[in-house]
This record gives structure tokens, C-alpha cells and sequence, in this order.
């Protein structure tokens, strides 16, 4: 029968681990712009800052240190998503040896390219860590390599179980809980082993995506629950299969287990951004997404949380759809599919009512219109909110003044795609003319537009996206008859906005133009 390592035992292999000699005692600072949001103290761990931009060099290296002469003289393989591979590409470099590292194909360039450029031979297959690892398996075997696994093994485990240890010597006062993110289950595995031995009060809360949950899934089941398909937003924490013995650890230890959305983690990496300066990627910003998630639903105050920013391996490409979906995430944007009738003026009235929504005034965000029918207009519509919740009331809102409204804040479709492809040709757009235009980004600048044409100028196409600058970029389609044209010069002149013409651009022609 297996002999079960207890926390006694992890314990006396955590202050024994070998880490230091590739690790450094990464920070442990207070967010004080996230805690004072959220009336609780929050420290992040800033396991982001190692070599590697990651905390598993910990538990590689720690495992490696414990092989054999003759064991590193033939070598080393894993596999891994990534950032272990790094950890040991690393540990294989400063111990002299040779390291295979199997990575999933679907891993991020940024971190195939961090393992060459430490001197690990890359090998890509798969489309999962699951499938990599079989891979390695064979690879180990064949080649006569050692297996250095990325979380189900107790050198590992008691590598990263070292985190802990530092949180708790670093942090003297008063701890409720620490947050951790899992993937495996290796990092949580040695922080609760740490924790449960010397301050059990503190609770270890475990965080995974909501479609990658195999470790929540697992425990609820009371049995390992191969997973059919993961998420890969958080590439770090994209896993089938938890390991035996970290499935093992945290049944036992683990206080409790949360999921949280592609939204939240989104608004997280934005609140890790604003606190330090620093971008962690996905999986790293697991665990201050359940901080905000815990203390929304339970409504605590005057608490002490640590997170684990485990990881800061972000692909820059990854950046524009983090900042895009961190303000749904946080609900400080909603979106809303808004009919309101073709005719002359319910498109400055629509906005009108934008401008008295209760609360005080509100900058729009995105705003997407193309005529396309005689009777009727749908327009796409993003607006800033000042909490969570308030989509439903402003959809509400709209519809007591006339404006039938579908609230789309939480719907996967609109964020994804739908608001990237509103428009279309349009038989109707007689004498149309198209215009590029550069609004100064503050409340009134569309109102100036729209208050300076004639009445005779019907506006067929609408399409503006906050950019997080000082101005905004709008694209507008006006119906100007040609008898019009000096008048319409006139406008432009009196409006001042930086403008230019589109008309004839071939792109308009090919995608917009009937």
C-alpha cells in the first residue's frame, strides 16, 4: 500500500527544498489601489518577477537537485505548456544537463522561444498538456530520460510549497486566506501543505477558469475527472487531468475552490496593471479574480488576502483583447442592441436620453449603426456604467422612452464578433458620403456634431470606438445632396474637427456601398 505523505512531512521537505540557488524571495506587496476598492488588505505575491516570469522554476529545480549524477548525465524531459518548461530548460542549464521539452502546439510563441533561448530542445505535439505528456512518456522511455513533472511529484510540490513559506515570513500580522490558481495542482498542493502545518487557521482557496476546472470537478466527484476539452485563454492553467497526488492534497487540505469567467481575469490583469506596473498573464491573474469574486458574494471588509500572481508570460498580440474585455469584466462597460425608428432626429434623441441616464453623464463607448431598413434602425451601443448590475437598468431606461433595447452585456456572441461586424450595403444610402473624423474624447463632442447639421442630412452609418485616448476616431456616413456641397464644405469648416473624405476609397466601395 502507498505510504501518503503527510503535512508533517511536506513540511520538512519545503524547508529542505532547494530552490534558492535559481529563485529569488520574490515580493510580497499590498495592492493599495484594488484594496481600497475593495475595503479588504490584498498582497500579491510577485512570483512574476523570477527568472523565468514564473514560480515553477521552484519545483523544477528542486526536483532536478535531488536526481542523481548518473540521472543528469543522461538528461531530463517534461512536459508543459510552458512555464515549467522555462523552469526547466533553466534548472538544466545551471546543473550541466540535457532537457527534452514537449510542448503542446497550441502553446504561445513567447514561451517555445523563452525554452530555446535557455537551451531546451523543443519538441511541439499535441493540443493539450494531456497530449504532450503521453508523448513524453514515450519520449522518456525511448531516450532514456528522466521525467521532471510539472506538478504530480513531492520535490515539485514541495518546490513550490516554498512560496508559502516566504508569504508567512514575510507577512506577520493577521492572514484570512491566500488565493491560488491551479492548473495541475502542484502550486496549491505545496502551498496548503505549508500552510495547514504551521498556521491552519488560514484558509487556502483554490481558483481555476470556469472551462478548465478538472481539480473542482475532480473533488467534487471524490474521484480524478478527465476533462473532454479546456479553455486556452489561460494557457498556464489549460489542464485535462490533475495529478494523483495533488488531486490527493487537495481533497484533504484545500478550504474551498472557485471558478471565475475570461471577463473577470480580464478586469483582473487591468487591476494587477494598475497596482504595479506589471502585465501577469492569464493564469496569474486567477487568483486576484476570486478575491474580487469572494468578497463581491460575501460582502466582507477589514480581511487580509493574499494572491499568487504566478506567471507574467503574456503574449503582447493577447493585450488588445484583455483591455477590450476587462471593461465588461468589470462592468464598467455594457452593451446594449438598441431599435429606434428611421426618421429624421430620433438619432439626437436617442442620444439625448443617453445624456440624462440617472447617475450623471456617461461617455459612450462604442456606437455601431448602418441604415438598413426604411422604417427602423438597430444600433450597437457601449456605454460606461459606475457599477456592477446597472446594464439591466439602462436597458430599462431606454425602453420607458420608446427604445426597444436588448441588453447584450453578458452575451459571448456581441463581445466576440457581433460588435465587429455591424454595417453592410444598403440600397437606401442615396448621396452618401463618407467621413472620417477625430472628436476630441469628451461628453458633448457628439452632440456638437449632431447639432451643427442641416436638417435635411440624414446620418446612414455610425461607427465609433473609445480608444482609451484623448480623442476618439468615428467614421460617419451623411446623406448630402450634391446641390448641398458648399453648404456641406461650410459645416465641416465651422465644426473643426479633423476630418477626412472616404467616398472613394475602394474599401468602402467593396464592403459598405450598394
Amino acid at each position: 500500500m502507498k505510504t501518503h505523505l503527510k503535512p508533517a512531512d511536506y513540511l520538512k521537505k519545503i524547508l529542505n527544498a532547494r530552490v534558492y540557488d535559481v529563485a529569488v524571495e520574490s515580493a510580497l506587496e499590498p495592492a493599495k489601489n484594488l484594496s481600497r476598492r475593495l475595503h479588504n488588505k490584498v498582497l500579491l505575491k510577485r512570483e512574476d518577477q523570477q527568472a523565468v516570469f514564473s514560480f515553477k522554476l521552484r519545483g523544477a529545480y528542486n526536483k532536478m537537485a535531488h536526481l542523481t549524477a548518473e540521472q543528469l548525465r543522461r538528461g531530463v524531459i517534461c512536459a508543459s505548456a510552458g512555464n515549467h518548461a522555462q523552469g526547466v530548460a533553466m534548472s538544466a542549464h545551471k546543473l550541466g544537463a540535457r532537457a527534452v521539452i514537449v510542448m503542446p502546439v497550441t502553446t504561445p510563441q513567447l514561451k517555445v522561444d523563452g525554452v530555446r533561448s535557455l537551451g531546451g530542445e523543443v519538441v511541439l505535439h499535441g493540443e493539450s498538456y494531456s497530449d504532450a505528456y503521453e508523448h513524453a512518456v514515450k519520449l522518456e522511455k525511448k531516450e532514456g530520460l528522466t521525467f521532471v513533472h510539472p506538478f504530480d511529484d513531492p520535490e515539485v510540490i514541495a518546490g513550490q510549497g516554498t512560496i508559502a513559506m516566504e508569504i508567512l515570513r514575510q507577512h506577520q500580522g493577521p492572514l484570512d486566506a491566500v488565493f491560488v490558481a491551479i492548473g495541475g495542482g502542484g502550486l496549491i498542493s505545496g502551498v496548503a501543505n505549508y500552510i495547514k502545518a504551521v498556521r491552519p487557521e488560514i484558509k487556502v482557496i483554490g481558483v481555476q477558469m470556469n472551462d478548465s476546472d478538472a481539480m473542482m470537478r475532480s473533488v467534487a466527484s471524490k474521484k480524478r475527472v478527465t476533462l473532454s476539452d479546456v479553455g486556452l485563454f489561460s494557457d498556464g492553467t489549460a489542464v485535462k487531468l490533475v495529478g494523483e497526488e495533488t488531486f490527493r492534497v487537495a481533497r484533504e487540505l484545500v478550504d474551498e475552490f472557485m471558478t471565475v469567467d475570461t471577463d473577470a481575469v480580464c478586469a483582473a490583469i487591468k487591476d494587477v496593471f494598475v497596482d504595479t506596473r506589471s502585465i501577469v498573464e492569464p493564469a496569474g491573474a486567477l487568483a486576484v479574480a476570486a478575491i474580487k469574486q469572494y468578497v463581491a458574494t460575501r460582502k466582507t471588509r477589514g480581511e487580509t488576502y493574499a494572491a499568487i500572481l504566478c506567471g507574467a508570460n503574456m503574449n503582447f498580440d493577447r493585450l488588445r483583447f484583455v483591455a477590450e474585455r476587462a471593461e465588461v469584466g468589470e462592468e464598467r462597460e455594457a452593451l446594449f442592441a438598441v431599435t429606434i425608428p428611421e426618421e429624421r432626429g430620433s438619432f439626437r434623441r436617442f442620444c439625448e436620453v443617453i445624456g440624462a441616464l440617472p447617475g450623471g453623464p456617461r461617455n459612450v463607448t462604442e456606437f455601431n449603426y448602418r441604415m438598413s431598413d426604411s422604417a427602423q434602425a438597430h444600433v450597437f451601443v457601449g456605454l460606461t456604467t459606475h457599477g456592477k448590475g446597472e446594464s439591466t437598468k439602462i436597458a430599462a431606461n431606454f425602453g420607458r422612452h420608446g427604445f426597444e433595447t436588448l441588453d447584450l452585456t453578458h452575451d459571448e456572441l456581441a463581445k466576440e464578433h457581433i460588435r465587429h461586424m455591424v454595417g453592410g450595403r444598403t440600397a437606401l444610402a442615396q448621396d452618401e458620403r463618407l467621413l472620417r473624423f477625430v472628436f476630441p474624447e469628451r461628453p458633448g463632442a457628439l452632440m456638437k456634431f449632431l447639432s451643427h447639421l442641416r436638417p435635411g442630412w440624414n446620418i446612414s452609418l455610425f461607427h465609433y470606438r473609445n480608444q482609451g485616448a484623448d480623442y476618439g476616431r468615428i467614421l460617419v456616413g451623411l446623406q448630402v445632396p450634391k446641390a448641398d456641397t458648399k453648404a456641406f464644405k461650410e459645416f465641416l469648416d465651422t465644426l473643426g474637427y479633423p476630418c477626412v473624405e472616404e467616398t472613394g476609397n475602394p474599401v468602402y466601395r467593396l464592403f459598405l456601398q450598394a
